[in-house]
């Protein structure tokens, strides 16, 4: 899951090599926490007007989980 993630931000962030995930330990209800990090500059980017481009990572990650049968957050720090 997170190569999905870093694969999908690289793709709009312009400092690729700041591009990490850190991902926690499942919660009592079992959904794991994507935590992905970007370069300060490319917040924008990856946030997008409104959260849009957020809300759609978010959106494909879950999808991709589900077909996993996995609960899954992604948090943009």
């Amino acid at each position: 899951m997170d190569k999905l993630i870093i694969a999908i931000a690289q793709g709009l962030v312009e400092d690729k090599d700041a591009v990490h995930v850190t991902v926690d330990e499942p919660d009592e209800e079992g959904t794991v926490v994507y935590h992905l990090h970007v370069a300060p500059g490319d917040m924008g980017r990856v946030i997008g007007k409104q959260g849009r481009i957020a809300k759609a990572i978010r959106t494909v990650v879950r999808a991709a989980a589900n077909r996993a049968e996995m609960k899954v957050a992604v948090e943009i720090d």
